[in-house]
């Protein structure tokens, strides 16, 4: 069933920002434990045919995610989400960065600075995103990279997990 759900994705080059704007047909309760428990969030925060593995989840302020990415040859690639600010169910923050298992970071690829807004609008849950980067040539690389693909492929795996909750 192809989705008929909101999703922009812009980029302000100006300010090295990507932008998404992305429709959830659920309560904003449950995307909100989506994106913030480690549990809801290894189901879908990979493309397919990459799963997320977590290994370290402390939703708070200060707190850490420590996650792989772990391909189809079982090969992992990890990042660590460092979370600067909390406001339950309505706004988070935090930079991404790629890393070793540790989480000790790869300054090759600098980070993604995350600000996430949620909002009900009737049924559906809202999240308005911005990422910003410190260069526009990081910001540049990681489109090259595939993030708009890669980031649609995700949303459209939570919608899947809203659609089977909904059955």
């Amino acid at each position: 069933m192809e989705s008929n759900l909101l999703m922009n994705f812009s980029v302000d080059k100006e300010n090295k920002t990507v932008h998404i704007k992305r429709e959830f047909d659920a309560s904003l309760s449950l995307v909100w434990s989506a994106w913030t428990e480690a549990e809801i969030l290894d189901q879908w925060w990979a493309p397919a045919p990459f799963k997320s593995e977590t290994k370290i989840m402390e939703f708070k302020e200060g707190g850490k995610r420590l996650y792989a990415m772990v391909g189809p040859d079982d090969q992992k690639r990890w990042s660590i989400f460092n979370y600067s600010s909390i406001s339950p169910k309505t706004n988070f923050k935090y930079s991404a960065t790629f890393s070793d298992a540790d989480g000790n970071p790869n300054s090759e690829f600098g980070s993604s600075y995350w600000d996430l807004h949620f909002s009900e609008q009737g049924d559906l849950t809202v999240v308005d995103i911005s990422i910003k980067r410190d260069s526009l040539e990081e910001l540049e690389k990681i489109i090259e990279m595939g993030f708009k693909e890669g980031i649609t492929a995700t949303m459209k795996s939570l919608d899947k997990i809203f659609e089977d909750q909904n059955k």
